[in-house]
């Protein structure tokens, strides 16, 4: 079982959100990243470098943007946006990765 911890950023990406919206986020990260968080699905994938995470799972429309620390068994849930259409949104703005 991997802890999961979210930075101060991500917890200020879910207060943006409607409390049944945060309540959909943290039971999709509690049931899918909890157990095999590196094991990519079709709703979890690796991404290429950048400067926001290694990971990426997919809830509906909401993006969680994660890092694994596996020695440690914790999970580093760094960013929480949506998407609309092709663009994707965090801390409340447009954002590309």
């Amino acid at each position: 079982m991997y802890d999961i911890k979210f930075t101060p950023e991500a917890l200020e990406d879910l207060e943006l959100y409607r409390k049944f919206e945060q309540k959909q986020v943290i039971e999709g990260i509690k049931s899918q990243l909890q157990t095999e968080p590196t094991n990519e699905t079709r709703n979890r994938k690796q991404l290429r470098p950048n400067d926001l995470a290694r990971w990426e799972q997919r809830l509906d429309k909401y993006r969680v943007f994660y890092d694994v620390d596996a020695e440690n068994h914790i999970v580093k849930i760094v960013a929480i946006g949506h998407k609309e259409h092709n663009k994707l949104f965090l801390h409340g703005e447009e954002y590309v990765l």
